[in-house]
């Protein structure tokens, strides 16, 4: 059974399990700090394939296909997939996941996706409506640079403040039970817009909608920082996160002592050119299920806050002169490790 918390916050009665996840990445991200924690690493940016595109499609194919293994279940038990990314109609996803043959339900929440994802699975299993289901999300640096921004061969220079999305991909299987992670409680973040335009700021656009939902869960739970072992941003990146604690000053609250981001972790800011770090639907994704899945496992982490944050712009929203909106959806982790 499903129970509201205060006024927007969401608490599984049974805890639906993650019982297997999987993780891919591309030849930028086996160059940075979490190298040997992926599953599977392609150093070629096309994956043998002929589009960019297609192969942020094999990338879910992947991650999914391994997270299947350590379930030790078949698409065939899955009962329903929860899969999106970053291009037009989710082509990745759709593209990607039709060969096994799962009833798919699209999202899009933007560079938030993974934490969506597992919400909707995890309802879906604690309502009844499936004993087993899935999410997966990616995203692609070349493919979402030639949607969003400029093409490559065009050659432009990045700002400061722009991050670089990464190539990879993130997968869970959420079930009634078994042995794994916990999903205890979910906040579904509110749409936030503070003004932002400029594309090569995202991390400053998605910081205000970060803030209000960790703020509006720690109201509805009746609990505080220190209350958990480490709390998880998707990819607010250097300049999102300093924005994060700036805002969250303001509501007396300071996470900077087991705050981690998943844009900060997942290169490294010195040695390699990604400015202020990194973003994309594949970068909380392949963080949660290459780094803290596994350390909660093994008993290094009991109780976490994974909190995804997405833009919801579009190229054509930019192009017409609009604002970033944005949306951070939370998820407590826990477990009996």
């Amino acid at each position: 059974m499903l129970h509201r918390i205060g006024k927007f916050t969401l608490e599984f009665e049974n805890t639906p399990v993650i019982t297997g996840y999987g993780s891919v990445a591309g030849k930028k991200e086996s160059q940075g700090p979490m190298k040997d924690c992926f599953d599977k690493i392609y150093f070629d940016s096309r994956a043998g394939q002929d589009t960019f595109e297609q192969a942020e499609s094999l990338f879910q194919q992947e991650a999914l296909s391994c997270a299947l293994k350590r379930a030790d279940k078949s698409s065939d038990d899955v009962d329903f997939i929860f899969a999106g990314d970053l291009l037009n109609q989710c082509i990745s996803s759709s593209f990607g996941l039709m060969g096994f043959n799962i009833p798919y339900l699209g999202q899009y929440g933007a560079c938030s996706t993974m934490a969506q994802g597992l919400i909707m699975a995890s309802v879906m299993v604690e309502s009844g409506g499936a004993d087993c289901s899935a999410c997966v999300t990616s995203s692609h640096f070349c493919s979402a640079e030639r949607q969003y921004r400029f093409p490559l061969e065009y050659g432009g220079q990045r700002t400061p403040t722009a991050q670089w999305t990464v190539t990879g991909s993130g997968s869970c299987i959420v079930e009634k039970q078994g042995k794994g992670v916990k999903v205890c409680r979910a906040t579904v973040g509110k749409i936030v817009d503070m003004g932002i335009s400029d594309l090569n700021n995202m991390g400053a656009a998605m910081a205000p909608a970060a803030a209000k939902t960790l703020t509006e869960y720690f109201k509805d739970t009746k609990t505080k920082p220190s209350d958990y072992d480490v709390i998880i941003t998707g990819d607010l990146g250097k300049v999102g996160s300093k924005c994060l604690y700036d805002l969250l000053e303001t509501e007396g609250v300071d996470i900077k002592s087991n705050h981690r981001d998943c844009g900060l972790m997942i290169f490294d800011l010195e040695k390699q050119d990604v400015h202020a770090g990194g973003s994309g639907c594949g970068c909380a994704g392949s963080v949660l299920c290459s780094k803290f899945i596994p350390d909660m496992l093994s008993g290094k982490y009991q109780n976490v806050l994974f909190m995804a944050t997405g833009a919801l712009m579009s190229p054509t929203s930019s192009m017409q002169g609009q604002t970033m909106p944005s949306v951070a959806h939370l998820v407590n982790l826990r477990s009996e490790q």
